[in-house]
């Protein structure tokens, strides 16, 4: 995983124990990159398709999320905390087998609010989904 190199150590080290944490486990996402205005995470179709054997649009909306979120509790620092407090997704294309990617870019980082933009791809470079998250920046 790729960190900026003024990333806190604290949060590296409970990034790197935790896996980004236990939903983003049994997931599978994995994160290849992250930093407060650009972050990419990659996820397997396989074991998060619905019924009818796609990506479970929840899937794609977890993804975003928590690459959003991490990027936001990035950008906070130190003794603060990122909390979603909005999030939305506009699906745009099914996908059934291969690995998704996730890229995050910032579209605003204020002292209180942050909000990124994750657009997922398939593996061929085609959007299936935006995703879109404001987090609340606060003290512990």
């Amino acid at each position: 995983m790729k960190f900026p190199d003024d990333l806190d150590p604290s949060l590296v080290e409970r990034l790197v124990n935790s896996g980004g944490g236990e939903l983003a486990i049994k997931m599978g996402i994995e994160y290849l990159e992250l930093s407060a205005s650009h972050s990419v995470a990659t996820m397997p179709v396989e074991g998060n398709r619905q019924v009818v054997g796609i990506l479970h649009g929840g899937a794609h909306v977890v993804l975003g999320e928590s690459l959003g979120s991490l990027s936001a509790a990035i950008h906070a620092g130190r003794d603060r905390i990122a909390m979603g407090i909005e999030v939305n997704a506009s699906h745009s294309r099914a996908v059934s087998s291969g690995i998704v990617t996730a890229t995050c870019d910032a579209i605003s980082l204020g002292r209180t609010l942050a909000t990124h933009e994750i657009v997922i791809r398939d593996d061929q470079g085609r959007r299936l989904s935006t995703v879109r998250i404001t987090n609340f920046l606060r003290d512990k």
